[in-house]
C-alpha cells in the first residue's frame, strides 16, 4: 500500500505566534543591550577618604565620576590599568558584534516571515533566529564573565568597595531576551506539535469542504405590487386626473345644483326685498 503524503495548511493568514514573539522581543533586547554598551555603568567604585555621596562608574568605553546629588557627571577619566584588562576588549569586541548581528537577523526574518503571504517562507526566517540567538550569546558571555571577575579587574582607582552597575542588569536582561526570541523563531524550521508551532492542521482533519469555494447564492427575487395609475393621455403638469380624485374621496359630498339662468328681462311684481 503506497504511503499517502499528509497535506498540511493554514485556516489562516494571521503571522504566526512564534514570529510575533521573535519579533517583539528581538528588538527590545538589543536597545537594552545598546543601552548597556554605551553607558559607562558596569560596575560602581567608592574610593577611601573621598566624600561618601562621590562614586566613580566604569564602562567599558568611558569612565566618570559622579555625586548622588547632582545629575551631572565628569566623564573621560584616564586608566590605562583599566582598559587594558582582557575582559575590556573582549567586551568591547562581543558587544559591538552582537548589536550588529541582531540587525542583521531581524533584516533576514523580516522578508522570510511573510505575514501577507499563505505560507511563511520557514528557513529564511529560521535563518534570522539564529542568528538573534546568536546575538544574545554574544552578549551574554562578557557580562556574565565581567559580573563573574568584577572585584578582580584591576584599576588605578583606590577601590573601597566594589557593586554591579546598571548596564549589566540591562545586558543580562537583553540577552535573555534575544536567546528566547530567536529560539522561538528558529523551531519553525521544522513542524512539531502537531503542526502547532507553525499554526498548521492537516487537510483531512478539518476537510476539503471547507477550502472549497462555495457557489454565490442568487438573490431571491420579490414581486411588489405596482402602484402607478393610469394618467389622462392629455399631457398636464398635475400628477392626478380629477376622476381618480373624485373615486378616493371617502366622504359624502354635498350635491351640486345645476347652472344658474340669469334672465334679462323681469316682468314680475317688485317685492320689498327687491328694493
Amino acid at each position: 500500500m503506497p504511503n499517502r503524503t499528509q497535506e498540511w495548511t493554514r485556516p489562516s493568514l494571521r503571522t504566526p505566534g512564534i514570529f510575533i514573539f521573535g519579533l517583539v522581543m528581538a528588538p527590545c533586547g538589543w536597545v537594552l543591550n545598546l543601552t548597556a554598551t554605551v553607558a559607562p555603568n558596569w560596575r560602581t567604585l567608592e574610593e577611601p577618604n573621598r566624600p561618601p555621596n562621590e562614586f566613580i562608574e566604569q564602562g567599558i568605553w568611558d569612565i566618570c565620576r559622579s555625586v548622588t546629588t547632582s545629575t551631572s557627571s565628569t566623564c573621560g577619566l584616564d586608566d590605562d590599568t583599566y582598559f587594558g584588562n582582557d575582559i575590556i576588549e573582549v567586551a568591547q569586541g562581543l558587544m559591538v558584534a552582537s548589536l550588529v548581528v541582531t540587525l542583521v537577523g531581524l533584516a533576514v526574518a523580516i522578508p522570510g516571515i511573510r505575514c501577507w503571504k499563505e505560507r511563511p517562507n520557514w528557513v529564511v526566517a529560521g535563518l534570522g533566529g539564529i542568528l538573534i540567538f546568536i546575538s544574545g550569546v554574544f552578549t551574554l558571555i562578557p557580562i556574565s564573565w565581567y559580573t563573574h571577575i568584577l572585584e578582580d579587574i584591576t584599576t588605578e582607582t583606590e577601590i573601597e568597595t566594589v557593586s554591579v552597575g546598571y548596564c549589566i542588569v540591562l545586558g543580562f536582561i537583553g540577552a535573555i531576551f534575544e536567546i528566547l526570541g530567536g529560539f522561538v523563531m528558529f523551531i519553525g524550521i521544522c513542524r512539531c506539535c502537531g503542526g502547532k508551532n507553525r499554526g498548521e492542521v492537516r487537510v483531512e482533519e478539518i476537510g476539503p469542504s471547507r477550502f472549497t469555494s462555495r457557489p454565490q447564492a442568487q438573490p431571491r427575487r420579490v414581486d411588489v405590487p405596482s402602484l402607478s395609475r393610469g394618467r389622462s393621455p392629455a399631457p398636464s403638469s398635475v400628477p392626478y386626473i380629477r376622476d381618480t380624485l373624485d373615486d378616493d374621496i371617502s366622504f359624502p359630498r354635498a350635491k351640486s345644483t345645476g347652472p344658474r339662468s340669469i334672465n334679462t328681462s323681469y316682468s314680475g311684481r317688485p317685492y320689498d326685498a327687491d328694493l
